[in-house]
């Protein structure tokens, strides 16, 4: 048998610098030491995206993220240079905290609005109260959640969701996960839409919250929006758009941000 040395810890985030809104990078940063970014990813972008922007800025090929979010989504990204991305695992398994918008009577396969309706219910009645009813006695505390097709999680080495695109879906094992908090913020009763805010474990697929909440109310329902707010001790309120990041490190190169 192969002797196998003993895994270093991964080291501290915090003993690296952070930059944010109250600390701007600067054409001097030394990125390839290592540094935790906050980013404010818009809707649209892929996580990918940011992390091109931000290898671009400073010429440092090891920079990662800690958390993917979909294109659909907004919000915190936290993105490491350097030595900085050993301590992507340490990050990653920080409590999440989302708002989210969901819309009941419209299922889709992908389980949000990244792909057409799939099916309706026109009788749709579900009321606040029966949201708010079902979120605290389904959603909190330890749950199983089975990940939708639509995802990035392997089979058989492949992704989820090139296996979806084709049209085959295949059986997936639930996930234990945990809601430490399911927040009803809003209900529009005409467009029967709620806004809800969920903090929750590594690894929940607030998708799979939205569809099952709505089978739960007894309807089908999607996700329409998702921002992230929190990530560990981190917060979207300090987090930089990819206009200030451009502007502070100095970048004189031509970027398309649209």
């Amino acid at each position: 048998m192969t002797y196998q040395p003993p895994k270093k810890p991964a080291p501290d985030p915090d003993q690296f610098e952070l930059l944010n809104l109250s600390n701007l990078p600067t054409p001097e940063t030394d990125f390839k030491a290592g540094k935790v970014i906050l980013m404010d990813k818009p809707k649209g972008y892929t996580s990918f995206r940011i992390i091109g922007l931000i290898r671009k800025l400073t010429g440092v090929k090891k920079t990662g993220h800690a958390g993917t979010l979909d294109p659909m989504a907004s919000g915190l990204l936290i993105v490491c240079t350097g030595k900085a991305t050993k301590s992507i695992s340490l990050i990653q398994d920080g409590t999440k905290t989302y708002q989210a918008e969901i819309k009941f009577g419209q299922a889709t396969l992908s389980y949000d609005a990244e792909t057409d309706v799939s099916d309706t219910d026109p009788d749709c009645s579900v009321s606040e109260d029966q949201i708010r009813k079902k979120l605290k006695e389904k959603f909190t505390g330890e749950i199983e959640q089975v990940p939708p097709m639509y995802s990035a999680l392997k089979i058989k080495g492949e992704r989820l969701y090139h296996l979806a695109r084709r049209g085959e879906e295949v059986e997936r094992k639930s996930r234990r996960v945990t809601i430490f908090d399911a927040q009803f913020l809003s209900w529009n009763d005409q467009n029967k839409t709620a806004a809800v805010e969920i903090t929750c474990s590594k690894g929940t697929y607030i998708r799979s919250i939205a569809h099952d909440l709505g089978i739960e109310c007894g309807t089908f329902a999607h996700l329409t929006a998702l921002r992230r707010t929190v990530s560990g001790s981190y917060n979207v309120s300090q987090a930089l758009t990819p206009q200030q990041i451009v502007e502070s490190t100095g970048y004189d190169g031509k970027i398309d941000l649209a």
